[in-house]
């Protein structure tokens, strides 16, 4: 009898087959969750990160997209951008929001999703890029295809929390927003991270 084993969502699940188009997203934490959780590199299981400081919770679904990594040829990215103070990729996967008008309860999931757009953010030195997708299939958000197309607000509440979400309310901002992209160039950017990740890990 041969055992059966989970899949590694980093390294043992497809970024998808119609990528860049529509992706495979790990998701980590929801809307409802007050810890921050993130996948063990190691094992493959999700960890509790930190505790969610004071009332910055997540407006949508988050975790990341299986076999990318961000180092140089995100880097490359961010600078051709114009972005400044940016030496290297964070060194994790890519870091994905899905909107979505449902209420999923907890994260550990898979889910299929379409990139519409991202924000390039710079945190202490590192290009760590935001993609904003739609779940597919998503009856309220599905339609979407690019980040222009959102309410402003929507846009506003995703901003505000990545550029908060690590700062106490007397700290000075950790974090900058470059730009916030359309989806066209957060192709470009899932692209280079599957560079990166290949690069890194081979495959």
């Amino acid at each position: 009898m041969i055992p059966n084993f989970k899949a590694h969502p980093w390294h043992g699940i497809p970024v998808g087959d119609e990528a860049p188009n529509v992706v495979n997203v790990f998701v980590e934490i929801v809307p409802s969750d007050t810890i921050k959780y993130e996948i063990d590199k190691q094992s493959g299981y999700l960890k509790v990160d930190r505790p969610q400081q004071f009332s910055n919770i997540i407006p949508a679904l988050y975790g990341f997209i299986p076999r990318t990594y961000c180092h140089d040829e995100v880097l490359k990215l961010a600078l051709e951008s114009g972005a400044e103070n940016v030496s290297t990729g964070d060194l994790d996967p890519l870091d994905i929001c899905v909107l979505s008008s449902h209420n999923i309860h907890s994260g550990g999931m898979l889910m299929e999703a379409l990139p519409i757009g991202g924000f390039k953010m710079i945190d202490k030195g590192e290009a760590d890029d935001k993609i904003v997708a739609v779940m597919k299939g998503d009856h309220a958000f599905g339609h979407f295809r690019d980040i222009t197309e959102l309410p402003q607000a929507e846009v506003k509440r995703l901003m505000h929390y990545f550029l908060t979400y690590k700062n106490l309310p007397d700290e000075p901002a950790k974090c900058t927003i470059h730009e916030v992209y359309g989806a066209e160039h957060a192709k470009k950017v899932i692209q280079a991270s599957q560079k990166d990740y290949a690069n890194k890990f081979g495959g």
